[in-house]
């Protein structure tokens, strides 16, 4: 039976993310596998590669053969210069960046805003008039002067018009 050393995609559309495997060639990608030695997240920034590398040794060193990809990846880990004893087996994977606790972000936040300056606004506030919808207590003296206007039309249809003879 040929051993091969792939990946297996898992993830969704455009956020894949890989099992690294060992499983007969024969099988498709996703298909059945002997064992899992490892993961891989290309859209980490860094990408993430976890692999175990006495699983990895023991499986080159029984013949598994490994895909380009699962290559490059060993030789990243340095797994692959261990495996041919070639100088270099630190690798050159980055490390990743640590995560910062939810609850210590909250509380750095919670900081920060408790010693923000406590002074007024920067801008002014408008001006009660400007408001669209009126309260209650300025709409009965809208009525009241509309109905004054109009008993102020009806006044001045019934008198002649001599408003500028008058001084």
């Amino acid at each position: 039976m040929a051993v091969k050393i792939k990946l297996m995609r898992l993830g969704k559309i455009r956020q894949p993310y890989y099992r690294v495997v060992v499983a007969d060639s024969r099988t498709r990608r996703n298909g059945r596998a002997i064992e899992t030695i490892g993961k891989y997240h290309p859209k980490n920034e860094p990408s993430l590669i976890e692999i175990d590398s006495d699983r990895a040794q023991y499986w080159l060193g029984v013949g598994a053969q490994p895909t380009e990809s699962v290559q490059n990846l060993l030789e990243i880990t340095g797994d692959w210069q261990k495996f041919k004893g070639l100088p270099g087996t630190e690798g050159t994977l980055k490390p990743q960046v640590e995560k910062v606790d939810k609850l210590a972000r909250f509380n750095e936040a919670l900081a920060a805003a408790n010693e923000e300056p406590t002074t007024a606004a920067t801008t002014p506030k408008k001006k009660g008039g400007d408001r669209v919808g009126k309260t209650a207590d300025a709409a009965p003296a809208e009525v009241a002067t509309k109905s004054d206007d109009v008993a102020d039309a009806t006044k001045d249809a019934a008198e002649p018009a001599t408003e500028s003879t008058q001084s």
